[in-house]
């Protein structure tokens, strides 16, 4: 399993207002620090079409990207692609932080800024995968 070290988002986590980064003596784990929910970190690739589309989705207001869901299903993500989806989610599902890249010219370019999600946000966001 990922460690939020592993991200290429993994300073704009560390920097965010309410996460704590424990240090252990293997790594480093992240917390949401209102719950002291741990957070776990997934990192999915999606083919060019995949990606595209899911790049379209973000751009949508979250109502409207979970009605596209709902009509259409969530992109699929594949075994290798194009597109690197990064997602830092606590356990109690109270927060969520999103990144995506499109790997250009041998490394990961950003598609979008780091997003955070927090409350009732993070159960629309989480359509998504």
């Amino acid at each position: 399993m990922p460690n939020v070290k592993d991200l290429e988002m993994a300073a704009a986590i560390s920097a965010y207002k309410n996460i704590t980064i424990k240090k252990t003596f293997f790594s480093k784990k992240a917390v949401y620090t209102p719950s002291q929910s741990p957070i776990k970190v997934m990192i999915l690739d999606y083919t060019p079409t995949e990606g595209e589309r899911l790049t379209r989705l973000l751009d949508l207001p979250l109502d409207k990207m979970v009605t596209d869901i709902q009509q259409k299903g969530a992109p699929k993500a594949s075994p290798i692609g194009h597109y690197r989806f990064e997602v830092c989610l606590s356990e109690d599902r109270q927060f969520c932080a999103i990144q995506l890249f499109r790997f250009v010219d041998f490394k990961n370019t950003p598609v979008l800024e780091p997003r955070f999600y927090e409350g009732n946000d993070v159960e629309m966001i989480t359509k998504l995968f």
